[in-house]
């Protein structure tokens, strides 16, 4: 029996195609299918580490995967980072603060990723602004700021280090105001808190969660918000535009990140999956309580955010020669 030219044809197509069907199904094989790694930089009973193991059973639900929440302390976030950046699993995410995947790099050049080329947005997870503080029984409002010029030198500022974002918003609002307070650094806020209150400092910027509780208490004045208007976590303080200050348009945040080798349908997949949990009642809640407010963004909205903090964030960095210490 012999084969007709068409028959031919179709067998050696198929003989050909047949080694390849292994690896095609494999590579339309569903997604994740193995426990997906989520990487916080922090402590447990960190915000970051709150946010993740918050997220942790509704993106399991989602996924059909255990999602494991992986605590990798230490550089600042920066070993956390530094390992979702090299891992090929195809299985790794992780909850990140700005500074890792902004600025990282440009505080310190021996950092041993980069995060604008080595990581992969995924979602924008919550915001807040920082609140600048004063102690108790400083003016408030435009008269602040007047004393505050007028003080030159003398005063002093706090943060919780070289290279936080308290430092490097509070450099950016000297810029912005003409005012000229020294940069004192301490070991994290509490201890700001606790210089402010004995009056060794007279001012800083501090998280909201920790500036509100104060502020109510007495302990400290609140003399207005580092975002471009109002916020609805800090609904009673002006934003510091209001009181005068142009330009000055900085929060915190957190937000998830995929190593830039993930394949793109699956940072899409976990990107739309994340920005739907944010977005329910009750992560909304969690994350208010927790001194956030939930945003839920696309990975474009993310890297946009990025952008605009390297710019901004990057030039304070580069004219006064920062670097982590």
């Amino acid at each position: 029996m012999t084969l007709t030219r068409r028959h031919a044809q179709a067998w050696l197509a198929g003989a050909i195609a047949a080694p390849l069907l292994p690896a095609t199904a494999h590579a339309q094989a569903p997604w994740p299918h193995q426990p997906v790694h989520l990487l916080v930089g922090f402590p447990a009973g960190s915000s970051p580490d709150l946010t993740a193991r918050a997220l942790a059973e509704p993106l399991e639900k989602a996924l059909g995967q255990p999602v494991i929440v992986d605590n990798k302390v230490g550089a600042g976030g920066n070993i956390a980072a530094q390992a979702l950046a090299q891992a090929r699993d195809g299985h790794t995410l992780s909850v990140m603060i700005n500074g890792n995947m902004t600025i990282a790099k440009l505080l310190n050049p021996a950092v041993r990723y980069d995060p604008l080329k080595d990581l992969a947005p995924v979602s924008l997870i919550g915001v807040a602004p920082l609140v600048l503080v004063a102690p108790a029984s400083a003016p408030s409002g435009h008269a602040f700021f007047e004393a505050a010029r007028q003080s030159g030198k003398a005063w002093n500022y706090g943060s919780p280090g070289v290279g936080t974002v308290g430092h490097l918003g509070m450099e950016l609002l000297k810029a912005r105001a003409g005012i000229a307070p020294q940069h004192v650094p301490y070991p994290g806020y509490p201890q700001v808190f606790n210089a402010l209150v004995a009056g060794d400092l007279q001012l800083s910027m501090l998280p909201p969660a920790l500036a509100l509780a104060q502020i109510a208490a007495g302990k400290l004045r609140g003399i207005g918000v580092t975002s471009a208007g109002r916020s609805p976590l800090v609904p009673d303080l002006p934003s510091l535009s209001e009181l005068g200050i142009a330009g000055l348009d900085l929060e915190i945040w957190n937000g998830m990140a995929a190593p830039a080798s993930l394949p793109a349908a699956h940072i899409a997949r976990v990107a739309d999956t994340v920005s739907r949990i944010v977005r329910m009642p009750d992560m909304r809640r969690k994350l208010a309580l927790q001194g956030w407010q939930a945003v839920g963004s696309s990975p474009e909205g993310l890297r946009n955010r990025i952008q605009a903090d390297v710019a901004s964030l990057g030039a304070i960095i580069r004219s006064q020669g920062i670097r982590a210490q």
